[in-house]
């Protein structure tokens, strides 16, 4: 039976007022005036001295018991238990009954059914439910061993933060943190502050972000970075999940390729760790990084697929790319590492300097070694067209079936038109004064260029046709079959790959950039309250998923 020590009954006090500590079992009794006046002394025969306070119970060898002040010291392998679910042991324990506040000093143990903590000093609130380090301390759990310099624990949601020098030990990854939030139920962590993460195959750096330790994945909404399948993963929102072998991002995402030097650019993007690809829209464009110049690929849809060393980039619909001295559009933009050659498909147009060439299909080819383009073909219905830089007013033209290009150090060089070949060219003296206009039909015509524009013209194969002063060529005679101008179209800059869609995309917000959003939290709010009309928090079986917080964050 557990009586009151001294037999003064608590009962005639108000119900609001602090419960007196009992004593359940005293064993050997002293008083000791002078080291410690006003209070009755206790110890151990063979049984430990055991005392009771509002559904917690105490051990230890000596106690140290203020009536009065209802405080206790208790000293020698101290226990303290709260019901079914809470022990705490150590060398040393100041218990204030009044405010239900303990003290625990030299090798603290605090254990549930889930969780052991371990430090040199905690703090345990029973009536907040709180228990509190700040010497350092380590947590072990069925997944993990977590240590902080700081930490307190939140006894009814069974969650830790932890602050200042945070570090997870689990076999499969570490994790370092500023300041970590920590479920030993779910094993969710939510980070603060500069995080990084170590796996295997995987690092991840945020200072705001969600991780499911059990299944190593989650994702980070503040300077996040991953480094994953030798590509670097940047954005506002970045997703990772190593089962699925996958990764995503959201808003202002660069993906960089760490062997082939290659960039990406979107707001919106996927990694496939599996397939080696990487999926990206939303403002997407590629950048290869050359020695003198990149090369920019853009499309509403880019994907690189292929192993490092056979790279293979698409670009679908409204392609375009750009590179000094040559841009181009079309359809859809096929470029293969291995082979060197890309692909223009469907409506292909390209401009080197300012001539435009047009045909049913444009390819072109790099050098393997240097990585500089060496070559180029247009195949059908082969144009090329630059509108007069003297008169500014008429149009040299070539066309025939195909035409095949050179180029040297990046610069287009010679060109050759084969089958059916035509010409009309505006032909100037030293003083650029017109001498006449060249119209000519042969089998093959060879164009020499320097810096881009027309330094010579050899015809092959029965060449026919004369040079017309201007007033004896009619204007619809200086025309060739199948001409169209898109000087209007010409991508003059990297900027001009992009339409006005583009330029005007409206980005999803993030959510939880002061804070990640706690499905933990939300899921002990709906045990409290199923339908919650004011915090709209969703029914019980609608749980938050973080892979669509992560992906698609907008505003409620």
């Amino acid at each position: 039976m557990v009586i009151p020590f001294f037999g003064i009954s608590q009962q005639e006090k108000a119900s609001e007022e602090p419960k007196q500590i009992n004593i359940v079992y005293g064993a050997n009794f002293t008083k000791n005036e002078v080291e410690y006046p006003g209070a009755s002394i206790f110890s151990k025969d063979d049984r430990q001295v055991q005392f009771e306070h509002q559904g917690a119970d105490l051990w230890c060898d000596v106690a140290i018991y203020y009536q009065l002040e209802n405080r206790l010291e208790a000293l020698g392998n101290v226990i303290l238990k709260q019901g079914d679910s809470i022990e705490m042991t150590s060398k040393k324990i100041n218990y204030l009954g009044d405010v239900k506040l303990a003290k625990a000093w030299g090798d603290v143990v605090l254990t549930n059914s889930d969780m052991t903590l371990k430090t040199d000093t905690l703090r345990l609130d029973r009536v907040k439910q709180e228990a509190f380090y700040q010497d350092n301390g380590t947590v072990i759990d069925s997944s993990n061993t977590l240590t902080s310099k700081i930490g307190k624990y939140f006894i009814e949601l069974k969650k830790y933060q932890f602050l200042d020098s945070v570090h997870v030990q689990n076999p499969e990854y570490t994790l370092d943190s500023e300041q970590l939030d920590y479920y030993t139920t779910s094993k969710n962590a939510y980070m603060y502050g500069p995080s990084t993460i170590v796996g295997e195959t995987y690092t991840i750096y945020c200072e705001r972000g969600f991780y499911d330790t059990k299944v190593e994945s989650g994702y980070g909404i503040k300077n996040t970075r991953i480094d994953y399948n030798n590509r670097i993963i940047e954005g506002d929102s970045v997703y990772f999940n190593k089962a699925r072998e996958f990764a995503s991002a959201t808003n202002n995402i660069t993906v960089t390729d760490t062997i082939n030097k290659g960039i990406i650019r979107a707001h919106y993007a996927e990694v496939h760790k599996a397939k080696d690809s990487v999926f990206a829209t939303r403002r997407a464009v590629s950048i290869s990084v050359q020695e003198r110049d990149s090369l920019y690929v853009h499309g509403d849809t880019l994907m690189v697929t292929g192993k490092p060393e056979e790279r293979i980039i698409r670009a679908f619909r409204n392609a375009k790319f750009y590179k000094t001295d040559l841009s181009g559009k079309c359809d859809s933009i096929h470029s293969e590492q291995k082979t060197g050659i890309t692909q223009l498909i469907k409506n292909p147009i390209i401009w080197n300097g300012a001539n435009q060439m047009t045909g049913d299909s444009i390819h072109l080819k790099s050098n393997l070694e240097t990585e500089q383009l060496d070559s180029l073909k247009v195949l059908e219905n082969a144009f090329i067209i630059s509108l007069d830089s003297v008169s500014m007013k008429g149009y040299n033209q070539a066309k025939g079936i195909n035409l095949y290009g050179q180029f040297i150090e990046n610069e287009l060089k010679i060109i050759d038109l084969v089958q059916n070949t035509e010409v009309i060219y505006y032909m100037y003296n030293d003083d650029d004064e017109l001498i006449g206009i060249d119209k000519t039909v042969c089998s093959k015509i060879r164009i020499i260029m320097a810096e881009n524009d027309i330094q010579d013209l050899t015809f092959f194969t029965n060449p026919d046709g004369d040079i017309f002063p201007e007033k004896d060529l009619p204007e619809n005679s200086r025309i060739l079959k199948g001409f169209v101008w898109r000087g209007d179209e010409r991508i003059l800059t990297k900027e001009d790959i992009f339409d006005e869609d583009d330029n005007n995309l409206q980005l999803v917000v993030i959510k939880g950039i002061d804070n990640p959003i706690d499905i933990d939290a939300e899921e002990q709010q709906r045990i409290k309250n199923e339908s919650d009309p004011v915090n709209n928090i969703p029914p019980k079986n609608k749980t938050a998923d973080p892979k669509k917080i992560a992906k698609n964050q907008k505003v409620n």
